[in-house]
């Protein structure tokens, strides 16, 4: 006689996902999400006292092919595109190993940012965006008096 075991086809994820999050921190906790594209460029983020800085590399494209925008005041996105140089007559390519196309990366940013005073520069082929921390609201105090 055979038995029926009922198998649930997602503990397996559920399990890679802790795996995950034990060995690298739990991303969602991080606020940070990730959207990918053709090309995906590497981007390191940082967080200082004072800001949270991402350095995106982004070699070989042009910063008028970069945009960066902010939505909803917490959703961070870098969108270009890196083009494929034209083909060169009388060369026939036997390996082609660089990325082409266009990416989009989205980051989801914590609450403690001023989105407003946001910097970015390009050297180099890394684009850099600084993003301020508001300063935590000191505790205010009110004596009541008692009638």
């Amino acid at each position: 006689m055979m038995s029926i075991i009922k198998v649930d086809p997602f503990r397996t994820f559920d399990s890679l996902a802790r795996r995950v999050n034990e060995a690298f921190g739990d991303v969602q906790r991080t606020g940070i999400t990730f959207e990918m594209g053709d090309f995906t460029p590497r981007v390191d983020v940082a967080e200082s006292e004072t800001s949270l800085t991402f350095h995106a590399e982004l070699p070989g494209i042009p910063k008028d092919n970069v945009k960066i925008t902010v939505t909803d005041g917490n959703i961070l996105t870098i969108r270009g595109e890196k083009k494929r140089e034209d083909k060169q007559e009388g060369k026939n390519f036997m390996r082609v190993e660089r990325s082409y196309g266009s990416f989009a990366r989205t980051f989801t940013l914590p609450d403690n940012l001023n989105t407003d005073a946001i910097k970015a520069s390009f050297d180099n082929g890394v684009l850099n965006i600084e993003i301020p921390k508001v300063e935590p609201a000191k505790p205010r105090e009110t004596e009541v008096t008692i009638q």
